[in-house]
């Protein structure tokens, strides 16, 4: 494969879980790791390029694929027993007492949610593959996808203290327009009246 010499591939960090489901490590590592890396590069190998990539939700399955190899049966979409316990206790840990659904209540919940997390943000697939490879091409370092992410990078920069507080997390999903999805999640979380 032909490459030109000045350009070596980029390298993203992707954190993919929405504020609020136990992913603020995560989300707090993309900014520290990549910039380090940058300087680095700059430094000892400025023939190569890297770009820090710093989406919202993107609408793909990610949640069905993980679910399904969490279950270790990638093929299928059944959620068995142990499936089950795992989503009661993963809504258990968001606040929701989902106890007194069924069992197939509990799996079309969970499946609405995969669904909507595909079919309902705020960023396709398709438009993310678009604003990164333009962000490539532009040898931009930063690379903000979407329109939530551009509103949790605003929020961060202006109130860097509170990002890691559930507050924080909450008003970003009330400005970032994620109220109805996570209500959903969470029936006790609604937009101020």
């Amino acid at each position: 494969m032909d490459r030109d010499p000045e350009r070596a591939p980029t390298i993203a960090l992707v954190p993919v879980e929405q504020p609020g489901n136990a992913s603020t490590f995560f989300q707090g590592t993309p900014f520290q790791v990549p910039e380090a890396l940058i300087t680095d590069l700059q430094i000892n190998a400025p023939h190569i390029k890297c770009s820090v990539v710093m989406p919202g939700p993107i609408g793909t399955s990610i949640r069905a694929n993980t679910r399904k190899i969490h279950s270790g049966d990638r093929e299928s979409d059944a959620i068995d027993a142990a499936g089950l316990a795992q989503a009661r206790e993963r809504f258990a840990l968001l606040g929701r007492d989902v106890s007194q659904l069924s069992d197939d209540q509990l799996r079309n919940l969970v499946a609405e949610l995969e669904r909507r997390f595909r079919d309902e943000a705020l960023t396709s697939a398709a438009q993310a593959a678009t604003i990164i490879l333009d962000g490539v091409k532009a040898d931009r370092w930063r690379i903000l996808v979407g329109p939530d992410a551009h509103k949790i990078d605003e929020m961060v920069r202006h109130s860097p203290e509170r990002a890691y507080d559930i507050a924080f997390f909450d008003e970003f999903a009330r400005a970032a327009g994620w109220t109805e999805r996570l209500s959903l999640e969470n029936p006790e979380f609604r937009p101020p009246s």
